[in-house]
């Protein structure tokens, strides 16, 4: 990260470091630029990291085996993103990471996020509350899904990513909804009175 400390204090939040923490942790985040379109992670990858989104939009689907497309995952400023299956089980990628937009990330493997859970551990309780979040934030997704309109899951997701919408093409956001961009279409239609 080439000693540019605003970038940790933007990645770990509510966390003071001293100097040589500084450079410990500017060691093994590696910045990544890429451009809208390019492919972060492909299905059967190996899954050694995961990223910090600094600025930018990027998306996690799968593909089953009809070809149906399932987005799984929107990331957006101040979110991370990978193929979470693959990363904790050390199984290959069976998604594929796309940028929605140019972005800037910051990548860092699993080796090197042991490493500073052992010099700086509190990193591992950071890391920890995140997980913690993300665990509860996809199981309430899972409900919605299961317990919500079509209608009900388009207005929670608008409310959810309320800047993203500019980004996105209507079938990203009707694979999240799991629906067809015709039924998108149709709840748009409905909800604007025409």
């Amino acid at each position: 990260m080439h000693s540019d400390n605003s970038k940790i204090k933007e990645i770990f939040k509510n966390l003071v470091f001293t100097d040589d923490e500084i450079k410990i942790i500017e060691s093994v985040f590696h910045k990544v630029v890429v451009k809208k379109g390019d492919i972060l992670l492909s299905p059967g990858d190996i899954v050694d990291s995961h990223y910090y989104i600094l600025d930018g939009c990027l998306r996690t689907f799968h593909i089953d085996s009809q070809g149906k497309e399932y987005t799984v995952q929107f990331g957006i400023k101040d979110w991370w993103i990978s193929d979470y299956t693959a990363f904790f089980s050390g199984d290959k990628a069976i998604m594929t990471v796309e940028a929605i937009e140019d972005s800037v990330i910051y990548r860092i493997s699993r080796q090197d996020k042991e490493f500073l859970y052992d010099q700086i551990p509190r990193i591992d309780r950071f890391f920890r509350i995140k997980l913690e979040r993300a665990f509860a934030a996809f199981q309430k997704r899972i409900l919605a899904g299961i317990s919500q309109t079509a209608t009900e899951r388009y207005l929670h997701f608008m409310a959810t990513y309320p800047e993203i919408g500019k980004f996105l093409k209507n079938y990203h956001i009707a694979s999240y909804l799991g629906i067809t961009t015709e039924s998108l279409s149709r709840i748009r239609k409905e909800l604007s009175g025409g």
